[in-house]
């Protein structure tokens, strides 16, 4: 994989402007957002139960009805269907034995895209909001089949817009299109809704069973603490998630986000508050306090995303990211194949 460049190339000049000013577009071509010549090696793999229509192409993790064979049991008389009965397996044990099937399911992707005004800078090629949605693009096609569908929520400090879920790889394209093309959300505009609350929505309205991916910089306003054992204000609904879904949290950061450089003296400004302080940058006392808060605010979110259960896969600006996604994606499927090995002592 290391002699395949999976990085396309970017307009470096358009992601840096937006440290002066307030993006005017996006920073990707929809051509660019993820090179699926590269991606046809890669599967992602689904490890939760899933719901829907016999398709095949994904294997739940319970028994149910479908035409893969899965491990033989007991047979508890009143429960099990005798037309299910292991005839071998009952003859060589002398005990009635039946043969449990493993439920094909179609998978149900749904994307959750934080577009709060933090996320529409960047320095390193691209905008934070694009790098989410060229994860989301990388997402969707490592883990789309046949008859899959894909769905995403857009939200912003006032509303959550709903893409429904279709299938096909020109929907994944169209779903695409229209968070490129999302109106960019101005500095300090305040509503009602943060990422709990967009987290918390799609629990609720999207009952069905599958693969959920929240694509944030998972970083709330007002929020300064540092300890980790304090729980962060997203961590209970993403909790709530991950007990019916599979979730994969993609963390999009910045460089200068976690490294301060030397630039003597700066203006810092939120552009979610009204909060901006001038510090000097050439202060390496200064510079180090400023790296070590961001390092123990960045520790906070990852323990926070590992309590609730969910994957976690962090991309950064100037990094190629659909290479941190690979890594990320052949990582997990050794998880997926302990997490779907037998019980000891029992064979497939």
């Amino acid at each position: 994989m290391a002699s395949v460049n999976f990085a396309p190339p970017v307009d470096f000049t358009s992601a840096a402007a937006t440290v002066l000013h307030e993006p005017a577009g996006a920073t990707l071509p929809l051509n660019k957002l993820a090179p699926e010549a590269a991606l046809k090696r890669l599967e992602l793999t689904v490890v939760r139960r899933l719901e829907g229509f016999l398709q095949g192409d994904h294997l739940g993790l319970v028994p149910g009805p479908g035409s893969d064979t899965s491990d033989a049991r007991v047979y508890v008389p009143g429960q099990d269907d005798i037309r299910r009965m292991d005839w071998a397996v009952t003859a060589r044990t002398t005990v009635p034995h039946v043969r449990d099937t493993i439920a094909d399911r179609e998978l149900e992707v749904w994307a959750l895209l934080d577009v709060t005004p933090s996320m529409n800078w960047g320095t390193g090629g691209v905008t934070k909001r694009d790098l989410g949605i060229a994860a989301i693009a990388t997402m969707g096609f490592l883990s789309q089949k046949v008859g899959d569908r894909f769905g995403g929520l857009i939200m912003d400090p006032s509303t959550i817009k709903r893409i429904p879920a279709r299938s096909g790889r020109m929907a994944l394209y169209g779903l695409l299109r229209r968070m490129l093309t999302a109106p960019i959300v101005p500095d300090n505009t305040t509503g009602p809704l943060d990422l709990a609350a967009g987290i918390d929505q799609m629990s609720r309205t999207q009952r069905r069973r599958g693969l959920r991916i929240v694509v944030s910089d998972f970083l709330t306003t007002g929020d300064n603490e540092l300890d980790p054992n304090v729980e962060v204000c997203w961590e209970r609904p993403l909790r709530k998630l991950s007990v019916r879904n599979q979730v994969i949290c993609v963390e999009v950061i910045d460089r200068r986000e976690l490294e301060f450089p030397d630039l003597g003296e700066i203006l810092i400004r939120d552009p979610e508050t009204a909060f901006n302080r001038y510090v000097d940058t050439s202060d390496a006392a200064a510079r180090a306090r400023l790296n070590a808060a961001t390092r123990a605010q960045r520790e906070r979110i990852r323990i926070g995303i590992r309590r609730s259960g969910a994957a976690h896969i962090q991309l950064r600006t100037d990094r190629d990211w659909v290479q941190d996604i690979a890594r990320f994606v052949l990582a997990y499927r050794r998880i997926a194949a302990e997490l779907h090995m037998p019980p000891q002592g029992v064979s497939r």
